[in-house]
């Protein structure tokens, strides 16, 4: 227990002194919100996923490899599509339109080209953003409490509220920049994790062959992918595994990334980096669950299996370097998310929607308070109940990207997507993925709800976006 506690606590003093080393570009709200536009491609490269994987990599995924096992890869090759796509499709002209536009946030983007004078574009993108950031948020202050409850036997309640402060803490003082490199050493450490706690795991487990057959023994399903592929209810739930990573075209906590790079050409070199970090971290948790499955039959709780590896198969210091992993995870994308909240409601909601006219500086130090504000309302909803991680993430996370990929794929590739377009396409993306997993997922064999949200976003968006050019053109 001395170890783990140790090892915590010089994490923490990593985060502190980075935190205090980015402040200097936090007085502006560019500097607070982008780090000034000024990153290289490896931190943008590593932020990118290590915000993007998040406490749902490490204790939801690998609970998932635990549940269902090899069928969980089918997750895998959907991240490696989605993240691929998002590189290829949208992050050089998302930079590009961002700069030209001198825009600091997604619906900065998705308003730059129209004349909103009613502001409804920001006003629909903002109310989506908080609504889903904080499930998003709640999401991982619950991991946060579950990960140091199993580590340290901390109350889960005192696990959410220490885990919480650590990361308003640092995202208030160092803003983005902080974020953005104490996500490159987050990432390296979950890298690292994610190579070795499967293999020790496997070993353990006396080596793929014997763990192959203590899963057969246990169900013959999970030692294959296309085990589920019998009928149409194993077809929808492959193919809602792989559309998991559907989002990554649209969640707006990751296009930030692109647009925080120093050019065009840091974008290029950060691909391909961020594509082999997918493929290690998510081939990694599958392997680690089916592994924990293997060696901890029978555990109530699949999203602990990672903890029970953790301090069941390693010594107490390589287990304490193990917690800060897990907190790692969390942490790199709680903090993202809690500047994504802070600056729709000062950059879009203050300074463009309300006209604020106070100084820059000024709404900088107004996006810090609001960071602590909505940390603390986390905090309340992430206290009373510990929520499966896997699916509440997935749900803030298809509802998130089926608003803005759809648009935002529009937008980039289709020049005559009207305002009108957007503003429908991001209802409709939106709406339809918290309506159909509320309503009807049940009743389509469970299909994840990503894929009809994006479906009726892009279809929305171009049949709204031609009507309206045409009525248009009819009144010239």
């Amino acid at each position: 227990m001395t170890s783990i506690v140790v090892v915590l606590i010089v994490y923490l003093c990593l985060l502190a002194a980075l935190a205090v080393w980015s402040r200097r570009e936090t007085n502006t709200l560019s500097g607070f919100y982008l780090a000034g536009k000024k990153l290289p491609y490896w931190v943008v490269a590593f932020s990118t996923n290590a915000t993007g994987e998040s406490g749902w990599l490490l204790l939801g995924l690998t609970g998932m490899g635990y549940a269902v096992g090899a069928q969980a890869y089918w997750v895998v090759v959907g991240e490696l599509v989605g993240i691929g796509l998002s590189w290829l499709l949208i992050s050089r002209r998302l930079k590009r339109l961002s700069d030209e536009t001198h825009s600091i946030t997604v619906p900065d983007v998705l308003a730059a080209r129209f004349n909103d004078s009613w502001h409804l574009i920001r006003a629909v993108a903002v109310v989506i953003i908080l609504a889903m950031v904080t499930t998003y948020v709640t999401a991982q202050l619950v991991a946060s409490g579950k990960a140091l409850s199993e580590f340290v036997n901390m109350d889960y309640k005192v696990g959410v509220v220490v885990g919480s402060t650590i990361i308003i803490a640092y995202t208030f003082i160092g803003g983005y920049k902080a974020v953005s490199y104490t996500d490159v050493l987050q990432g390296v450490l979950m890298l690292l994790g994610l190579i070795f706690v499967p293999l020790v795991a496997v070993n353990a487990a006396g080596g793929w062959d014997s763990l192959t057959s203590n899963l057969v023994a246990q169900d013959p399903g999970l030692v294959s992918m296309f085990s589920l592929t019998n009928g149409i209810e194993g077809w929808v739930a492959a193919i809602s595994f792989v559309a998991i990573g559907l989002p990554f075209l649209g969640v707006p906590q990751l296009l930030v990334r692109f647009m925080s790079a120093r050019d065009d050409g840091e974008l290029v070199k950060a691909r391909y980096v961020s594509v082999g970090i997918t493929l290690v971290f998510t081939i990694g948790a599958v392997t680690a669950g089916i592994a924990g499955r293997a060696l901890f039959p029978g555990i109530e709780d699949s999203e602990t299996i990672f903890p029970k590896l953790a301090t069941e198969l390693f010594p107490p210091l390589i287990s304490g370097v193990l917690l800060v992993i897990v907190l790692s995870a969390i942490m790199s994308t709680a903090d993202s998310l809690l500047l994504l909240a802070s600056s729709a409601i000062v950059r879009d909601t203050m300074q463009k929607i309300l006209g604020s006219k106070k100084s820059d500086r000024a709404l900088s130090v107004y996006g810090k308070i609001v960071t602590i504000i909505i940390g603390i309302a986390a905090i309340a909803f992430a206290i009373p109940e510990a929520q499966f991680i896997f699916y509440f993430v997935l749900f803030a996370w298809s509802g998130l990207g089926a608003a803005f990929g759809p648009v935002l794929i529009c937008l980039l590739y289709y020049k005559k997507t009207t305002r009108a377009g957007v503003l429908s396409g991001m209802l409709a993306g939106f709406l339809t993925s918290v309506i159909w997993m509320l309503e009807f997922k049940e009743q389509a064999y469970g299909l994840y709800e990503a894929v009809p949200g994006f479906v009726v976003g892009i279809i929305v968006t171009l049949l709204v976006s031609l009507v309206t050019q045409r009525a248009a053109a009819n009144n010239l």
